[in-house]
């Protein structure tokens, strides 16, 4: 079969995606009780609301989510959790959800069993009580409470989906870092600026000071990221105190945040 031209490439992307099934839209009940639950989703302009709710039918038609432990979760509640990971690819779309294929949700936190082997060559093993994980090329897994609690708190600073999503957006460029697929100059100064904000950040842990942001952000760049994702969301105005550069690159990647009431 004849090769076509270079010149036909985008031709062929836009026939591949023609030929994608569309995803079912989302029923309107299902989807004003989403944005009744969640500040976060009745805080952004109707514009951006549409784009999520395209966005959310988009991971209900390519994930399967999975209720371990005797959870039960309603229609009502997998467009809520859908709708949260989305969050985060507001501006990035569908390309977000790349790599991945299952959300896995547990009543509550759970345990996990880790191993190290150190230089001395003695592994080392223990058990881990998580709220949140993200997989490489593997499944997001949550906590069902802890997603509740997130949302009774919306202005508090965290949410554990937007966290985790922000693991699987940080892994799309093949290495979980702290730095997102971006194009390649914006890419040196968000490397710049985010190492700056970090070390100093890590800094302030060490010497006991007086934080306004979860001091586990100091665990890892890309856990300093993921910290700095869920306030983008949740406390935009405290992060802008805390680490300026940090919120002036997360606004220019993730959109403007939402408007909550009750900041």
């Amino acid at each position: 079969m004849a090769q076509l031209p270079a010149g036909h490439v985008p031709l062929i992307k836009s026939l591949l995606q023609w030929l994608r099934p569309a995803p079912q839209p989302i029923d309107d009940t299902l989807w004003q009780s989403a944005c009744a639950r969640a500040a976060w989703l009745h805080g952004l302009d109707a514009q951006r609301r549409d784009r999520l709710r395209t966005l959310s039918a988009r991971f209900l038609h390519e994930k399967t989510i999975t209720p371990l432990g005797g959870l039960v979760l309603q229609p009502a509640d997998a467009v809520l959790l859908a709708a949260l990971c989305c969050l985060p690819l507001l501006e990035l779309g569908e390309a977000g959800l790349r790599g991945w294929s299952q959300l896995i949700v547990y009543p509550d936190a759970f345990r996990v069993q880790r191993s190290h082997m150190d230089a001395a060559g003695v592994l080392h093993e223990w058990d881990d009580e998580l709220i949140g994980e993200s997989w490489d090329s593997g499944p997001l897994i949550l906590s069902w409470a802890d997603v509740q609690a997130d949302l009774q708190a919306p202005d508090e600073g965290y949410c554990v989906a937007v966290h985790e999503m922000a693991h699987k957006i940080d892994a799309l460029d093949g290495a979980m870092d702290g730095t997102p697929p971006l194009p390649r100059a914006w890419q040196r100064t968000w490397a710049q600026d985010f190492q700056q904000a970090y070390d100093a950040f890590c800094a302030q842990v060490d010497a006991g000071e007086e934080l306004l942001i979860d001091p586990y952000a100091a665990e890892a760049p890309e856990e300093f990221f993921a910290v700095a994702s869920e306030y983008h969301f949740t406390a935009p105005d405290l992060l802008a105190q805390a680490l300026p550069s940090v919120a002036a690159h997360l606004r220019r990647f993730y959109g403007e945040p939402p408007v909550l009431s009750a900041q």
